[in-house]
């Protein structure tokens, strides 16, 4: 359809061109002055001319004519291979955008991904960095306890050594004042016949 057209096209060109060509021939006899001076229109010549014209015009077509032809299958057939490579060019373009399409599609739907497991690691790093911190505090206050209780222990133990220093400082005083010499003696072998019965 489409090489049918491009002959007609170029039929339709040729002779116009060479219908353009005829007139101009002809009013270009028409208007010359004749050699004699006279005004009048030299038929016979106009009509030999034209003939000589129609002649010249047929010989043309018939030796162009195949040429042209030929020239205008080559012509269309090209343009023929033309539009198919660029139709066969324009589908793999669209495949290869469909493709990257699918491709960003996929990059996008794996950047998501990322992103989840990126939080969710922080989240759970997180998570252990709580937990651990919290067994430190734990550990920490356990330690602190636990020196706290020893520390009050030696220092009630130093409390209860000093205090039964200085009640035993007190008693003897107690006992030197308020107890004779007989008395005292007597203590003295009391206790150490209790200790002889401990040991």
């Amino acid at each position: 359809m489409n090489i049918r057209l491009s002959i007609r096209r170029y039929r339709r060109a040729l002779l116009v061109v060479l219908l353009s060509v005829v007139f101009l021939f002809a009013a270009k006899v028409t208007f010359a002055s004749p050699e004699g001076g006279s005004h009048g229109i030299p038929w016979r010549d106009i009509a030999k001319q034209a003939i000589n014209l129609a002649i010249l015009i047929g010989v043309l077509i018939y030796f162009i004519r195949k040429p042209l032809s030929s020239f205008m299958k080559e012509r269309s057939e090209l343009m023929r291979k033309s539009i198919e490579d660029a139709s066969v060019a324009r589908a793999e373009a669209m495949k290869k955008l469909e493709a990257m399409d699918a491709r960003m599609a996929r990059l996008s739907e794996e950047i998501a991904k990322l992103n989840e497991r990126a939080e969710s690691e922080s989240a759970a790093e997180a998570q252990v960095l709580r937990d651990t911190a919290t067994t430190e505090i734990g550990r920490i206050r356990a330690q602190a306890e636990l020196s706290g209780e020893q520390e009050l222990k030696k220092a009630v133990a130093e409390l209860r050594q000093e205090a039964s220093l200085l009640v035993s400082e007190a008693a003897e005083t107690l006992v030197k004042n308020s107890l004779s010499s007989q008395d005292q003696e007597r203590l003295v072998k009391e206790n150490i016949e209790k200790i002889e019965r401990i040991v």
